[in-house]
């Protein structure tokens, strides 16, 4: 009897585990349903495609240069820095007063360097004329003065008159012109031209080849440029140990034309396809 009564009391406890049990594992599968169900919202984000094509695309703009840059120094010698400094600075101001008459702003001329150097004589010592192959030769150093070398860049935005500032500037006593480059100041809206078009040619490819291998392209999943401007380079140099007298820059304006820049694009793009 007593038996049966404990029997009768433990069974609320029975079905009230077994209901407890049943509510988690309910609220258990609901999550992982409700998970799963997310996670399909998101397909492919962060899960490596497999299935993809990949195709290429060139683009080519071409244009005028409206830009011409050009370095020249000048070069002094003196006994003392201040002597040297003062002969450079009159030097660089004599020059860039002519460029500014000429129209080139002063935003356009940049010093690319200034150096001051001392300048050694070596006085060897003992005969004349006796080497030894092993030991440099004994003598003295002596202090005969100073170089100040000062560099300038100048842009020209106007090239038609890049020929006779060349020869300007030469006869104004600057040495070491040089570094002529033709380049285009708006560059990046040309490069932008260059893109699209080389995207256009690798969509056409893309919508080919998926037509061709008879799937679908669905999203692209990655995208690369390479992209190259070359500089139109022209080959001019005064002052580099030859004759930098007045008369010789005097004879004519050299021509100097600029031609066209090319700006090209290269595009790679993956798709994902089914």
């Amino acid at each position: 009897m007593n038996e049966d009564i404990r029997t009768m009391l433990q069974m609320p406890v029975i079905k009230w585990g077994i209901a407890t049990s049943v509510i988690f594992l309910a609220t258990f599968l609901g999550m992982q349903t409700l998970s799963l169900m997310k996670s399909y919202q998101f397909i492919g984000g962060g899960v490596p495609v497999s299935n993809t094509i990949t195709v290429q695309g060139d683009g080519e703009v071409f244009a005028v240069p409206d830009i011409a840059t050009f370095t020249f120094s000048a070069v002094e010698e003196a006994k003392t820095v201040e002597s040297a400094q003062k002969n450079a600075t009159d030097a660089i101001n004599t020059m860039v007063t002519y460029l500014k008459e000429e129209g080139i702003d002063e935003k356009d001329i940049k010093t690319l360097s200034y150096n001051v150097t001392p300048r050694y004589e070596f006085h060897q010592a003992g005969t004349v004329g006796v080497t030894n192959n092993w030991y440099p030769p004994e003598g003295t150093r002596e202090l005969v003065g100073f170089e100040v070398r000062q560099i300038i860049e100048v842009k020209v935005r106007d090239t038609e008159k890049a020929g006779g500032l060349l020869s300007g500037i030469g006869s104004r006593g600057a040495s070491d012109i040089s570094g002529l480059q033709f380049t285009i100041d708006d560059e990046e809206t040309l490069r932008m031209d260059a893109r699209k078009l080389a995207i256009q040619k690798a969509q056409v490819k893309a919508k080919q080849l998926a037509q061709d291998l008879n799937v679908r392209l669905i999203r692209v999943v990655s995208f690369s440029e390479n992209g190259y401007t070359p500089f139109a380079p022209f080959g001019y140099a005064m002052g580099m140990g030859g004759d930098t007298s007045a008369v010789s820059y005097k004879e004519a304006s050299p021509q100097v034309p600029s031609g066209e820049n090319k700006i090209t694009s290269n595009v790679s793009i993956t798709y994902e396809i089914r």
